[in-house]
């Protein structure tokens, strides 16, 4: 199997989209996406990017991605988060995640970062064992939080 690992472009964007809605059903949440090719070429490649992306492809077609954005801590200054590493489900368990890990790391270390996070889903075995292999910290302490759209828009000031 012949894999290469580029930096992703636009016309990349519609392959893209089909892998983050194969992951929506493998994570049991395929109505969440609502992220159209329209958004994600705004928000990666419109006047001011806030995501980049590399892209695995054999034989011309994509079967991975890693999508990443820098993040900034009050306690570690510039970071890098790593929303997704995504693969095909009859491409996984060739290395493939891990081709996509080591870019977002050299990127890290280029841009000096002082971590490099994401986040795992409690059920996704395999995922955990392949951040255990690369001796990841599992961070226990932090429960994640957030507001969807609609509680944004519910969201109640106080005056």
């Amino acid at each position: 199997m012949n894999i290469s690992i580029r930096k992703g472009v636009k016309s990349d964007l519609a392959e893209v989209l089909d892998l983050i809605k194969e992951l929506a059903v493998y994570e049991k949440a395929p109505q969440e996406v609502i992220v159209t090719v329209e958004d994600l070429d705004r928000d990666g490649f419109g006047e001011n990017p806030i995501f980049e992306f590399f892209t695995a492809e054999s034989d011309g077609k994509i079967i991975g991605i890693a999508l990443f954005y820098i993040k900034y801590s009050t306690w570690k200054g510039k970071c890098v988060f790593l929303e997704d590493i995504i693969v095909t489900e009859q491409f996984r368990k060739h290395g493939i995640g891990k081709m996509l890990l080591d870019e977002v790391v050299k990127v890290s270390k280029d841009l000096n970062v002082n971590r490099l996070e994401w986040q795992v889903l409690d059920w996704n075995k395999p995922a955990i064992k392949f951040y255990e292999k690369i001796n990841s910290h599992f961070d226990k302490d932090w429960i994640n939080c957030k507001l969807t759209k609609e509680q944004i828009d519910e969201y109640k000031f106080i005056n």
